[in-house]
């Protein structure tokens, strides 16, 4: 059994581009689980082992967060690359909510970006104390001191360098460890020797200036180290890095390492960090709700002995089935035994039990408290809670953000339906921001996601994975129609063949209906004297009812109406509730013309968010889409912008939006009410819709 003061569950998580892939690929060489490295976007064709999708490979991003354990020295190490595009957000939110510690990688050019503003904030959502790797010191414009500062400045952290580089860009040639006050080199192949010196004499002052700074720090969380503070005396690496922990674990403090991983230097120094500053699952309170006894919330102990919870917080579809990975929170699990499912109810036996390394899977006959680890077998949805059945506990699950775009996707033959649908099925069940809704009116599948990547990403997987090619239609606007004034009818439906005809009349008037109202449609019977005969009231209804179905302007519903009978006439023989069904769509037809119908459309509350500097753009871009500008709000170098815009010009918006902001503004939108439309766009649209008729018959 682990010792589980041992055990460090981390996430490494950044802004796209940052390195966190090549980090962790270093981490995975220097402690022996791959004996070569090979390079995110590599010349040999290898491609990183974290990424390994051959997406990921082509494109040089992850999008899928990978597992994977390791040991380093004394401690075992499970490790979860996260990606960094705002469109794989979940992947990020899932593996925060199951790790302990994180590593916030910063390029030490570009700073803080707009992703490591999102990924701190899921680190404090979930309360996941974090070290901070300023990576890429070699590049040209290197600057960790003004990475530093903006740490501070943008995301209100407390940061304090514990490494530091010994030159920079070209001149990179190791790290001063300012606990231990010493210089520490990366000879060897792949830098795999690290040889301590003493500190060059030219960084002598520095590095005393930025020790200094780090007791100041860390004395905070100190008393004894507070008064030797004070007292100006000699501090010892020990005590100095027992405080550093306090500090890190409080969330009050961000110990700050540098280096390069891709010039494979610092990244020893950072395995060391992680294992001395983050915590172990002993460290971290994690609360469950018992089902039992009316939702209390119940401290989990990291304890093997206990009886198991554990969470499934990813699903994949592996080669054997379902694959499902579990964060053990309390408890043992052996292969073989029997878990309960506290969503359903269901009981189901675990067959086997994995070590994942990224998509290489190492057998295990137990797992414990503080664990992660993957079963296949085990049907479940993203959040689920298992036990062993002696408790009837749920964990909270993770916070899931709304999609913000929709495509019409159909297969391009029949038959690639099943897999198709397959495909659809499969990914709903692995993603949660990853929706699929039928278009009852257009008979359309629509996919819906947080962004344009994000779809594409689904819809070439679904051509690789199922061998299946799709046909991609823009997403359609579900416009609707109604009616601005009262309008009067007077209808008689008169045909006579042989035998019997057909005779009906109805009078009355159509009016729109208040915009609180909470039907579309409303029917009023008026009728006195018996002029129409009861029997043939529900078939005026009727004639109505379906007239509304589709306006007479482009073909879409109208809302909003009431129609008022209170007329008619009937003839002894030729009345029937065909006849008065006929009528009843005749006389809507008649009087909808006269009400002066408009065309509605759907209006969405946009939020974008950018640094000030875009500001002028981003609301000149929204102007140009019709949008009305209804506030805006300045915070931290950042300013949110709230407007309304109709959904019809928002295509496209994600892709013109990174252009304009560099990448770093974001965005989210849902829906707020139907307007009219203007005049001018109401006439194309009323041709447009004329045209296509012509066209059809």
């Amino acid at each position: 059994m682990a010792d589980l003061s041992k055990v460090r569950n981390i996430g490494i998580s950044a802004h796209i581009d940052s390195g966190k892939t090549t980090l962790s690929e270093r981490i995975l060489f220097y402690t022996g689980k791959i004996h070569a490295i090979h390079e995110v976007r590599g010349k040999d064709g290898v491609g990183a082992k974290m990424d390994s999708m051959d997406l990921e490979r082509e494109k040089g991003i992850t999008i899928q967060s990978a597992a994977t354990y390791c040991t380093w020295g004394e401690y075992n190490i499970n490790l979860i690359d996260t990606p960094g595009h705002v469109d794989f957000t979940v992947e990020v939110e899932r593996a925060l909510r199951v790790l302990d510690g994180a590593v916030l990688v910063l390029c030490s050019v570009a700073g803080v970006q707009s992703q490591s503003i999102t990924v701190d904030r899921q680190m404090r959502r979930y309360s996941v104390p974090r070290v901070a790797f300023i990576n890429k010191c070699d590049r040209s414009g290197a600057n960790p001191d003004r990475v530093a500062a903006q740490l501070q400045e943008k995301l209100a952290h407390t940061p304090a360098f514990v490494t530091y580089p010994i030159g920079l860009e070209d001149k990179l040639e190791g790290v001063i460890d300012l606990v231990n006050m010493e210089a520490q080199y990366f000879d060897g192949e792949g830098g795999s020797d690290v040889r301590k010196a003493p500190i060059p004499a030219d960084m002598m002052d520095k590095a005393n200036e930025l020790r200094h700074k780090l007791i100041e720090t860390a004395a905070d969380f100190d008393d004894t180290l507070m008064e030797k503070f004070l007292g100006d005396e000699p501090v010892g690496a020990e005590e100095l890095s027992r405080a550093i922990r306090v500090g890190t674990l409080s969330m009050k403090m961000t110990p700050v390492f540098c280096g390069s991983a891709y010039k494979n230097k610092g990244v020893q120094t950072l395995l060391d960090g992680v294992g001395t500053f983050l915590p172990s699952p002993m460290d971290i309170k994690n609360e469950a709700l018992d089902q039992d006894n009316n939702e209390q919330k119940m401290v989990l102990d990291s304890d093997p002995t206990k009886p198991l919870v554990m969470l499934a917080f990813k699903l994949e579809d592996g080669r054997y089935g379902q694959l499902t990975y579990m964060r053990i929170y309390q408890g043992t699990i052996k292969k073989g035994d029997s878990i309960i499912n506290i969503a359903n109810g269901k009981k189901v036996k675990v067959p086997r039990l994995v070590r994942m390394h990224s998509n290489d899977m190492h057998e295990i006959d137990e797992a414990s408290a503080g664990d992660i680890v993957a079963m296949f077998g085990v049907d479940c949805a993203s959040g689920d809670t298992f036990t062993d059945g002696n408790v009837r506990y749920t964990m909270t699950s993770m916070f899931v953000p709304e999609p913000v775009i929709e495509l019409a996707v159909s297969p391009k033959d029949k038959a690639g339906q099943v897999n198709f649908s397959k495909a659809l099925n499969r990914f709903t069940k692995e993603d949660p921001t990853f929706r699929v809704m039928r278009d009852e009116e257009s008979g359309e599948t629509i996919i819906k996601g947080m962004g344009e990547l994000h779809l594409d990403i689904y819809i070439e997987r679904i051509k690789r994975e199922y061998n299946t090619e799709v046909i991609v239609g823009r997403p359609k606007v579900a416009f609707r129609e109604t009616i601005t004034q009262r309008s009067e009818f007077n209808y008689t439906h008169k045909k006579q063949t042989g035998g019997s005809g057909q005779f009906g009349r109805v009078g009355g008037f159509i009016e729109p209906l208040p915009p609180d109202a909470i039907e579309n449609y409303e029917f009023v019977d008026d009728i006195v004297g018996g002029v129409i005969p009861r029997e043939y009231i529900p078939a005026c209804d009727k004639g109505f009812r379906e007239s509304v179905t589709e306006g007479s302007l482009i073909g879409q519903p109208v809302v909003r109406v009431r129609v008022t009978i209170n007329d008619g006439a009937t003839h002894p023989v030729d009345s029937s509730e065909m006849a008065f069904k006929t009528a009843s769509i005749m006389a809507f037809r008649e009087a909808y013309m006269a009400a002066k119908p408009t065309i509605l459309e759907p209006i969405m509350k946009l939020e974008v968010s950018v640094p000030e500097e875009f500001q002028g753009t981003v609301i000149g871009q929204i102007n140009q889409r019709r949008g009305v500008i209804m506030g805006t709000d300045s915070d931290a170098g950042y300013v949110t912008v709230d407007s309304e815009v109709p959904l019809s010009e928002m295509f496209g918006y994600s892709t013109d939006l990174r252009s304009v902001t560099q990448g770093k503004g974001e965005f989210s939108m849902e829906f707020k009410k139907y307007q009219p439309v203007p005049r001018n766009i109401q006439d194309e649209m009323v041709k447009e819709h004329q045209k296509k008729r012509a066209e059809g018959k």
